[in-house]
């Protein structure tokens, strides 16, 4: 009877290890090489009604999480509930002959060159996505940019990696040992000065679901921001270079191979009228790259940008304006529209301005414009 007792305890207290192991599964998916980490997303997972803290964006309805009712008449821009093959596929075959692609490295962010038009790849994203299971939720082809919507992500980690114990259970029960975590993409599109040859960038953003510690009832849960899983890009990017042609092992080969570029220094300074002024110890093009990242990782609203003038238009609310008003009716309440020029100063060095397009020179714009660059340099490398 004793020994029954002993290890029915024993069995809690494994259990109870596996259901509270989030640390320990971020070490398992730091340390899993590069085409082991298997992606799940669950298309068809809806979750709880939570709350957002004010300065995150709330997914549009719950309904973002159960693809079948994301919106009433699906339609084939958005998604593809379809097994069938379609035009795509046929696309990525024919890309299977010759991919041609080119993995380049920043830091720790990673992105494609691909020989082909941008075109052809804007349709083969999109229906990536789709067969990966996400609703598109933003697409603008004029500023290139594709996004998608939350899903819940449940990656599979090796069973060694989970233990004796967590492994035997997982294979009984069929249960995912996972963080509560829903991922979205952000995808760029940009054609290069070499004909023929475009640029496929590739952002994750996440969030994950932790219990709230400010919360009067004991358990109730929100949503906060997700630290960048670099793991998981690189292995999305892997499928996506899979998906459009490449050879599993030699596209690993590619992401884990590629050459870092030069890294350089910026510099954030009073400006024209006192808004905030950048200078890049770098060319202009890698100035433009830099700061289109940035744009990406801090989910920056673009409204349009002009590739001849190198001017992008965000449409965000200043710090100031941030508060009681935008957690009740949101950003676009108080929403203004910005400019971020760069201008090349010389073959090494580029400036990028901020300006207020409405000319109004109010203080609270130019505490702004700091406070935005200040974020945006955090993701230069």
């Amino acid at each position: 009877m004793n020994k029954i007792i002993i290890f029915f305890v024993f069995i809690v207290f494994s259990l109870s290890g596996c259901f509270a192991i989030d640390e320990h599964e971020e070490v398992v998916k730091a340390e899993t090489q590069l085409g082991e980490l298997k992606i799940n997303y669950y298309s068809n997972k809806s979750v709880s009604s939570l709350d957002i803290p004010p300065d995150l964006t709330k997914p549009e309805d719950q309904k973002a999480f159960r693809i079948a009712e994301y919106v009433p008449d699906l339609n084939e821009e958005v998604i593809n509930l379809s097994n069938k093959p379609d035009l795509a596929v046929k696309k990525s075959n024919i890309l299977k002959k010759d991919p041609r692609i080119k993995v380049k490295k920043n830091g720790d962010r990673r992105w494609l060159e691909v020989e082909k038009s941008p075109e052809i790849l804007w349709d083969l994203t999109k229906e990536f996505f789709k067969l990966e299971g996400f609703a598109i939720k933003k697409i603008n082809k004029e500023i290139g940019i594709l996004e998608t919507d939350f899903l819940e992500n449940r990656p599979n980690l090796p069973d060694q990696s989970l233990g004796l114990i967590r492994s035997m259970i997982q294979s009984v029960t069929a249960q995912r040992y996972s963080m509560p975590v829903i991922d979205k993409y952000r995808v760029r599109i940009e054609p290069t000065d070499n004909e023929g040859v475009t640029q496929i960038f590739l952002t994750l953003n996440s969030m994950k679901e932790i219990v709230d510690p400010n919360a009067a009832i004991s358990g109730n849960t929100i949503w906060v921001e997700k630290d960048r899983d670099v793991s998981l890009e690189n292995e999305m990017l892997l499928r996506f270079m899979v998906f459009l042609g490449g050879e599993k092992t030699d596209s690993i080969e590619k992401i884990i191979a590629a050459k870092e570029t030069k890294e350089f220094k910026a510099l954030i300074e009073e400006g024209i009228n006192g808004y905030a002024k950048m200078t890049v110890e770098s060319d202009f093009l890698s100035t433009w790259d830099n700061i289109s990242w940035a744009l990406d990782k801090e989910n920056v609203p673009l409204e349009d940008k002009d590739l001849m003038e190198r001017s992008f238009y965000i449409k965000m609310a200043r710090t100031a304006d941030q508060g009681i008003m935008t957690y009740i009716f949101g950003d676009d309440a108080v929403e203004m529209t910005f400019q971020i020029q760069l201008k090349k100063k010389s073959d090494l060095t580029t400036e990028v301005y901020f300006n207020d397009i409405t000319e109004a020179n109010e203080q609270d714009t130019k505490d702004f414009s700091f406070d935005f660059f200040n974020k945006l340099i955090k993701h230069f490398s």
